[in-house]
């Protein structure tokens, strides 16, 4: 089309003309029969302004981390400073490509061999891979190398069982059955682990066991020398869930306690973006022994030059493409340097802080199981509750309504009617007294209002389970459902 504007004697109108020589052309005319629409496009009927307020009010209607905390226990949901953010979205960084020679991305990779020797220094493991995707991620990697050492052992077929304490995430039994391994469960004594079953279960078919440290009843697993001595006694490895990291910074590390890989979850510990669906980095630590195992390529430094050497025989291969997930790997990066050592020490103790000046708070209001004095986050069980005809679940939603995110509910598992909270470093006195006043009022509410919240949302309660077998997750979906309500009433 071309545009041809009016002469100043003319109305002010634009007038559309078709291309030269286009005249009385019919433009389907070029396009194959079978790749002609049968029947036209069925788009919904709107106009500009009735998108642009549309998406406006849901932007305004978003939960996010800019405008509130996230009490979500086990996860660390805490505020990505906008720097890390900022330098994230350099040109440099941003249209930089993973294939591209070697010479022309050391900067990148400078900083991926110097970030490597940080996190190798924060878990007290010398050999490090930033290649996971994820914490899930980074825990099957874990266990394929552990698969890949004790083959050269001559031990993988009889080392086939991996324990779990019964306060393990639920991607750990998950991974491993991934890598090819058998789970057992090993139950906690007042919390933590009890030692004298995990002395009776370790043994000749033990591959791994794995645990988090402080776990997430928000318990320091106290007996932790203990534990990594009846493991490597019995010829197993140890390995770190590094979920709960924020609350050891600098105080302690997986190398320490004796463990021999961990994952660290930079979205949690590190001040990365977390959650959304979007790209995540769960880095691997390990031992030297077991560095040979990790992926390829790693980052090597030659002189002054760096290089991705991919001359590793015993490494597993590759776990992901390209390198990882560099944006991310940045952010860390640049959050680390803001902080130096002692700001990540500080980081824990406040972490810590938080955690048990909130819990004593509303304590006094649900029991707390086990001992008080926690790490980075805390449980309390609704029991109480159900003499009133209420659940954890509507104490949540309740929650909701006072503008607040719910805690995590229901995990872990040992605790009845669990409530498990932790508010990060980044969230302040204020938004702490904030979110007892309104746990507070909730938990003191009628259990009428209990049961029917939300009420001042957007969206009421919901029926999960409906939810969840018959999803609408498009305009096309919510149309289609309707088209078969007005159908089935017609037939009625």
């Amino acid at each position: 089309m071309s545009f041809r504007q009016a002469r100043w004697d003319e109305p002010l109108l634009w007038e559309i003309r078709p291309p030269t020589g286009g005249e009385g052309v019919d433009p389907i005319a070029g396009i194959p029969e079978r790749m002609r629409r049968k029947r036209r496009l069925s788009w919904p009927e709107l106009s500009e302004l009735e998108v642009v307020r549309h998406y406006t009010r849901l932007s305004q209607m978003n939960f996010g981390i800019d405008t509130s905390a996230y009490p979500l226990g086990s996860c660390t949901m805490k505020f990505n400073p906008k720097v890390s953010e900022k330098i994230a979205r350099l040109t440099d960084a941003q249209e930089v490509h993973p294939y591209q020679p070697e010479a022309t991305v050391q900067g990148s990779l400078e900083i991926l061999w110097r970030l490597e020797r940080m996190l190798a220094r924060i878990s007290g493991l010398p050999e490090i891979s930033l290649q996971p995707a994820a914490g899930a991620h980074g825990e099957f990697t874990a266990l394929l190398i552990a698969r890949a050492y004790l083959a050269d052992r001559g031990e993988l077929g009889e080392r086939t069982e991996v324990l779990l304490p019964d306060t393990a995430h639920g991607t750990n039994p998950a991974s491993a059955a991934m890598a090819g391994f058998t789970t057992r469960e090993i139950r906690s004594k007042d919390g933590c682990v009890d030692l004298e079953e995990l002395r009776a279960a370790v043994g000749p078919k033990t591959a791994c066991f794995m645990l988090t440290n402080p776990n997430t009843a928000g318990l320091f697993e106290s007996e932790i020398g203990e534990i990594a001595k009846a493991v490597h006694g019995a010829g197993a490895l140890l390995y770190y869930d590094g979920a709960n990291l924020n609350a050891i910074l600098g105080v302690t590390n997986p190398g320490r306690m004796g463990f021999d890989l961990a994952h660290l979850n930079l979205h949690k510990t590190f001040a990365t973006p977390h959650g959304g669906g979007g790209p995540g980095a769960g880095v691997l630590a390990a031992t030297e022994a077991l560095g040979p195992y990790l992926p390829v390529p790693r980052v090597v430094k030659q002189g002054r030059t760096f290089h991705l050497d991919y001359d590793r025989p015993r490494s597993i291969g590759k776990i992901k493409t390209a390198y990882g997930n560099f944006g991310l790997d940045l952010r860390a990066y640049a959050f680390i340097l803001s902080h130096g050592e002692e700001g990540l020490r500080a980081i824990s103790r406040r972490a810590v802080l938080n955690s048990n000046y909130l819990g004593k708070k509303l304590g006094e209001y649900l029991p707390r199981p086990f001992r008080t004095l926690v790490k980075h986050e805390f449980l309390l069980s609704g029991t109480p509750l159900r003499a009133k005809g209420v659940r954890t679940l509507d104490l949540a939603k309740r929650l909701l309504d006072e503008g607040v995110h719910a805690p995590t509910i229901y995990f872990p598992a040992l605790v009845e009617e669990a409530l498990m909270i932790e508010m990060p470093e980044t969230e302040s006195v204020r938004e702490l007294d904030a979110f007892a006043d309104a746990f507070v009022r909730a938990v003191k509410d009628t259990p009428e209002n209990l049961r029917a919240a939300p009420r001042n949302l957007s969206v009421g309660r919901v029926d999960e389970v409906r939810a969840a077998r018959e999803l609408r997750l498009s305009w096309k979906d919510l149309r289609e459902a309707g088209t078969a309500v007005s159908t089935a009433s017609a037939a009625l």
